[in-house]
């Protein structure tokens, strides 16, 4: 199954003629384009989904959506050993 996952933007870059951004899911961190949204700054939320951000998002919703899929273990089959990684290194905090 395939998830629009909100993420935070962590910075922005033009790539190719095409603005991209490094993304943060809860500690996986992966390249987004932002064509579709091309105003989205460093710090704000964005509904993700096949690599392109789609959707503005408030940081309140974002991360309850975060826990909602972490609790359910869709991250999990979003991410794969991705996620898996990234929760081990925020227990070992």
């Amino acid at each position: 199954m395939c998830l629009a996952v909100p993420g935070r933007v962590l910075e922005i870059e033009e790539r190719d003629g095409t603005r991209m951004a490094t993304v943060d899911f809860g500690g996986v961190v992966k390249d987004v384009c932002l064509e579709y949204l091309p105003d989205l700054q460093v710090g704000e939320y964005a509904i993700v989904h096949v690599g392109f951000a789609l959707q503005r998002l408030d940081e309140e919703s974002a991360r309850r959506t975060l826990d909602l899929f972490g609790d359910l273990g869709l991250l999990e089959e979003e991410f794969g050993d991705a996620w898996e990684q990234a929760a081990k290194a925020g227990e070992e905090r």
